[in-house]
């Protein structure tokens, strides 16, 4: 009897698929979970400061937006510059996550786009007319972080490679690459001087501005591609099952390689952004890890990329508030990424709740507890 009771003895708790949550239901649950986050990171630092709630959040907003009352916008154009960039690289992983190519490369392709950018900038600044440089430059660009896509694509394609540690890989030689020609174009100095010729124009009289906009066709664009193309429905297919993919007719190795070159060249647009529209300058830290960071919106953003607009927004603004509050208050240069982590927890953490739920056990009639 023993035996028997042990053998038909379940678990206290059993996690069951949701099938009953509407899409506005679900969406209230990651609004609360993005406010909960805010007041526990709102508690956290009036504990470690010693200033109230108000003070916290007001030095978070001041902070990544600036004074916009009194007509001071340049930290609203940094901060859209910023969430412009770290988009667009949730742009370019999202193609390759929607096939199941878990792409960690974008840090070194946009790098190596950017490096492109910086070649065309020195070489040829003086010898074509700004027109006709600013066109080479994006093409380079492009090209450079289409390649740099194309060969994990290629390994993985028909050698069956790891494309995550082949992509990561990839990150620390274009790294290698780009310390090497900061090197000796910087005279041994490691640090190239600002560049002249290539930059990006101003748009509006606004540095930044020309930036944000092509991000803004860049997302829409990925988005029709994605949601209307043929090569959107093959990318949804063979992410879903290669198998089922060949079976209708679709070369799997084709929509790799093509979908990893499009993920690299979006990479290489990012790259390209950063050195010929903002820093007009290259060093190995010009992505700043972002290329990681991508990789968390774009799976927060449910690769969708107007969802991820508004997680690239958020994630920005929690780096850059709470990095306020560390030089305001001295505390550890960390802080920003605790913030920023118990916030994006609390998010992840809600999309387990939204696809299933959690039962207890209960007691069958006429019997002990099953």
């Amino acid at each position: 009897m023993a035996n028997v009771a042990k053998k038909n003895h379940e678990p206290l708790l059993h996690i069951v698929k949701r099938d009953d949550m509407n899409t506005w239901q679900a969406w209230l649950v990651r609004i609360a979970a993005i406010l909960v986050g805010f007041l526990v990171i709102g508690l956290m630092s009036s504990f470690m400061t010693k200033m109230s709630l108000g003070e916290v959040y007001n030095i978070m907003f001041r902070g990544t937006f600036g004074r916009l009352l009194e007509g001071k916008t340049t930290l609203l154009w940094r901060y859209l510059q910023q969430t412009s960039i770290l988009l667009c690289l949730a742009l370019a992983v999202t193609p390759a996550f929607r096939m199941r190519f878990w792409n960690c490369g974008a840090e070194g392709q946009a790098l190596i786009g950017g490096l492109a950018a910086m070649v065309c900038m020195i070489e040829i600044g003086d010898a074509v007319p700004s027109g006709v440089l600013i066109a080479i430059i994006a093409v380079s660009s492009i090209l450079a972080g289409a390649v740099w896509g194309l060969i994990p694509a290629l390994f993985q394609a028909h050698y069956k490679t790891n494309e995550t540690l082949f992509t990561l890989m990839m990150n620390y030689v274009a790294t290698q690459i780009v310390a090497y020609y900061v090197y000796i174009t910087g005279s041994g100095s490691g640090i190239i001087q600002p560049v002249k010729t290539g930059n990006l124009p101003l748009l509006f009289g606004q540095k930044y501005l020309l930036n944000i906009v092509i991000v803004a066709v860049l997302t829409i664009v990925l988005y029709i591609y994605m949601k209307y193309s043929k090569h959107g429905y093959e990318i949804t297919v063979a992410g879903e099952s290669q198998n089922t993919a060949r079976y209708i007719g679709i070369n799997v190795k084709k929509v790799i390689i093509r979908t990893m070159m499009i993920s690299g060249a979006i990479c290489g647009i990012a790259g390209m952004l950063l050195v010929a529209g903002t820093d007009h300058s290259i060093n190995t830290n010009t992505v700043g890890g972002q290329g990681f960071t991508a990789i968390m919106i774009s799976w927060l953003g449910q690769f969708n990329p107007f969802i991820m607009t508004a997680m690239a927004g958020l994630v920005t603004f929690l780096e850059t508030g709470a990095a306020k509050i560390a030089d305001t208050c001295f505390l550890n240069s960390s802080y920003a990424d605790i913030v920023s982590g118990i916030v994006i927890l609390l998010v992840v953490g809600c999309e387990f709740f939204i696809r299933y739920s959690i039962k207890l056990r209960h007691s069958k009639k006429g019997g002990a507890t099953a």
